[in-house]
């Protein structure tokens, strides 16, 4: 009974909410409703800021986050709109707060809402880099990634059932799934998935710093930086969520003549 479950889920999904990625063209599944998705976003970010406050707006790196968040809304609000993807902003207020935290990290969820830990500062070093940084976690937000890995996770945690009775009969587990798809995952069989996403936000990113101004071929030195301050023993790819940082720069080596067509260079 589970397994007819899952299958009618996809089933379902490649019927009826198959839509195409913006930049990429690539088909996706995205089965749960994005006002939901949200409302959940909205919860949780309020709830992040409220035990994480963001940092005070006369210093230096938040005005350099809310400056270069600025030029990056504007640029992906442009791109969208002018090629047909204008649904995509529905509801997105964007909002670009700095923690001070010493974590490597940042991230967008849906609605626009960014933040981005010091940690991950030194290795952007300038506006170009965290464009960079912002580029890649905007794309997340736009081709809705989270909405993919959730629709996953529903299926096979809760049995493909709707987001509203997962909500309903089991808020704490739907919650932890909600998460678990902006970066937390367990086991080998999705993370081929993540990585395609990561992929994909990857080449859709350095399109947006483009359209924003920012010059493209900084997301190579932007992974070149990365790898060089990567600590420790590397996870193999295969175990890992993310691209290695040598597949992503040859990644983005390739891709790069491509995103330099979309580079309106600004003062």
């Amino acid at each position: 009974m589970r397994k007819n479950l899952i299958l009618l889920f996809f089933v379902g999904a490649i019927l009826f909410a198959c839509s195409k990625v913006p930049v990429t063209g690539r088909k996706q599944m995205s089965l749960l409703p994005e006002s939901i998705m949200l409302s959940l976003s909205l919860d949780s970010y309020n709830q992040f800021l409220q035990q994480n406050p963001p940092a005070p707006e006369n210093l230096e790196e938040t005005k350099m986050v809310k400056r270069v968040g600025a030029r990056m809304a504007t640029a992906v609000e442009n791109y969208l709109k002018d090629n047909g993807f204008k649904k995509r902003l529905k509801n997105f207020q964007w909002e670009f707060n700095y923690v001070q935290q010493d974590i490597v990290n940042a991230w967008c969820m849906p609605g626009g809402k960014v933040v981005v830990y010091q940690g991950i500062m030194p290795i952007c070093k300038d506006d170009k880099g965290l464009a960079v940084v912002m580029g890649h976690e905007i794309a997340h937000a736009v081709a809705r990634h989270g909405n993919e890995r959730m629709s996953q996770q529903l299926a096979i945690a809760l049995g493909g059932v709707s987001l509203s009775v997962a909500l309903k009969e089991k808020p704490q587990e739907t919650q932890q799934i909600f998460m678990a798809a902006y970066g937390v995952t367990t086991g080998v069989g999705a993370l081929a998935f993540s990585r395609n996403q990561e992929s994909e936000a990857d080449k859709m990113g350095a399109v947006f710093m483009a359209l924003a101004g920012y010059n493209p071929s900084e997301t190579i030195e932007f992974w070149k930086r990365m790898d060089a301050m990567a600590n420790g023993p590397k996870v193999p790819e295969f175990l890992s969520t993310h691209p290695s940082h040598e597949r992503r720069i040859k990644d983005l080596e390739e891709y790069l003549p491509v995103a330099m067509t979309y580079y309106n260079p600004q003062n």
